[in-house]
């Protein structure tokens, strides 16, 4: 009776490993909004790290994280990195290209509590007097993140905090281009002393 019962499990456990060996080999993660700013003020807030934490749920400041910033804002090479006080988290992103303002790529790299390295784009496309923001998440999916996307769906767990993050986006974005058009001079009296 044991034999089959260890038999059967042995049967389940090949097949659910051929199972996830069929699972895509790659993932994405892609969302847009658009939003009543101009392109230059939404990079702005997307390739300045010490600006990210407002916006983005994954970088929220966290009193029991460590966060290290270097390089110059908007220039390749500009870099977070993260370590939580009991070690458990780590990870770092940077900037590996980009063409102001309208595009922008990282690299994020997690270190624990698992490793992996995965791309992310933001593009930046004017929409009329506003802006499409468009937020992507690519890489590779190893046999554990295969396991796990069986039993949850990746695309709809990042996906839903990208979609938080680009609605803060958006209201961060349009405040500062609000502020910014009130402090502007009122462009119909530029250049016409008559008025």
């Amino acid at each position: 009776m044991l034999m089959k019962i260890l038999f059967g499990v042995a049967v389940v456990l090949l097949a659910f490993i051929a199972f996830v060996a069929t699972r895509p080999s790659t993932f994405k993660v892609e969302r847009s909004t658009t939003m009543s700013a101009p392109p230059s003020v939404v990079f702005a807030l997307v390739a300045d790290f010490h600006k990210v934490g407002t916006w983005s749920p994954f970088l929220k400041p966290d009193p029991t994280r460590n966060d290290t910033y270097a390089g110059t804002p908007a220039t390749v090479g500009h870099s977070i990195a993260w370590v939580s006080s009991d070690n458990a988290n780590e990870g770092k992103m940077m900037i590996v290209s980009l063409n102001p303002p309208e595009q922008l790529q990282l690299e994020l790299e997690f270190i624990k509590p698992f490793k992996a390295t995965n791309g992310t784009v933001f593009r930046f496309e004017r929409a009329g007097n506003g802006t499409t923001v468009t937020w992507v998440m690519s890489g590779q999916n190893g046999f554990l993140n295969k396991a796990v996307s069986v039993f949850m769906d990746m695309d709809k767990m990042v996906g839903s905090s990208f979609e938080e993050g680009l609605a803060t986006l958006k209201n961060l974005a349009e405040a500062e281009a609000k502020t910014a058009a009130q402090a502007a001079p009122n462009d119909a009296l530029v250049g016409d002393p008559a008025k």
